[in-house]
C-alpha cells in the first residue's frame, strides 16, 4: 500500500512498496524524473531508496497540501504509465576478481573461488539506491549462496574501485573510504569524478553487469596496484 506523509519540516516520503523487487527502482526513478519535471524549481532535491522517494520542497515555493495533492495527482498512473523503459540502462564493469576477501568468502560459504566469482557475475544488478558515499550504488540482488553479514571489523582504508558484497548487495567503493564489505576484486573504471557530467555514470534503476578480467587486462585499463 503506498504512503504519503510528511518527514520533517520540508519534506516528503513516499512509500511505494512493503518489499522491494527488480522493478521498483526504476519505477522509482521514473517517478522522480517526473516530479522534477511537474514541481520545477519548488522540488529541491529526490532522493530514491529501494522502496521509497524522499522528497526536498521549497517552501516559499509550495506548501505541504499542495505538494501533496500534486503527488497524489502523479500516483494515479504510478506504476502503469512508468514501464516505457523496464530494463533501464545497462553498464558492463570489467573486474579483476582477486580481493583480499574471496577466498574467505569462499570457505564461508562453502563454495570455491571459481564459483564466488561465477555467481558473482552470472547475472545483472538494478542500482536500487546511491549514498553512503558519492558515487556508492547499492546493487541488488545477489545470489543467496554468497549472501553475507557484514565484516565483523571495517577496515579503516577500502581502495577505490574495490568491489565488494554484503547481505543480499554488491556495490563498488567509487574512491578510497573505510568500509566493512567484503572484497571480492577491482576494477579500473571510475564510478565518480567530480568534474564530469554527471559525476556517476550509474542511476537508480540501471542494471550493472560484471565482467571477470584477467589482471593484465585491468593492468592495462590504468587498475592501480
Amino acid at each position: 500500500m503506498i504512503r504519503v506523509e510528511a518527514f520533517g519540516a520540508t519534506a516528503l516520503l513516499i512509500t511505494l512498496a512493503e518489499q522491494p523487487d527488480d522493478a521498483l527502482p526504476l519505477r522509482i526513478a521514473q517517478l522522480a524524473e517526473r516530479l522534477h519535471v511537474e514541481l520545477g524549481e519548488a522540488l529541491m532535491d529526490c532522493v530514491p531508496g529501494w522502496t521509497t522517494l524522499l522528497l526536498h520542497y521549497d517552501l516559499m515555493r509550495i506548501d505541504l497540501p499542495q505538494l501533496q495533492d500534486r503527488v497524489q495527482a502523479a500516483l494515479q498512473d504510478w506504476p502503469g504509465d512508468y514501464l516505457a523503459n523496464e530494463a533501464g540502462r545497462l553498464h558492463e564493469i570489467a573486474v579483476w576478481y582477486a580481493g583480499e576477501d574471496l577466498a574467505e568468502v569462499a570457505r564461508l560459504c562453502g563454495l570455491t573461488t571459481a564459483q564466488v566469482v561465477d555467481l558473482h557475475a552470472s547475472r545483472d544488478y538494478r542500482v536500487g539506491a546511491i549514498g553512503f558515499a558519492p558515487g556508492f550504488a547499492y546493487l541488488g540482488e545477489l545470489d543467496e549462496r554468497l549472501a553475507l553479514p557484514r565484516r565483523a571489523t571495517p577496515r579503516t582504508q577500502v581502495p577505490a574501485g574495490s568491489v565488494a558484497i554484503a547481505e543480499r548487495q554488491t556495490a563498488i567503493y567509487p574512491q578510497a573510504s573505510p568500509g566493512g564489505w567484503h572484497l571480492l576484486g577491482r576494477t579500473a573504471q571510475r564510478l565518480f569524478d567530480p568534474h564530469r557530467q554527471p559525476p556517476c555514470p550509474l542511476a537508480v534503476g540501471d542494471r550493472v553487469r560484471f565482467v571477470p578480467i584477467e589482471e593484465s587486462a585491468y593492468r592495462a585499463a590504468g587498475g592501480e596496484p
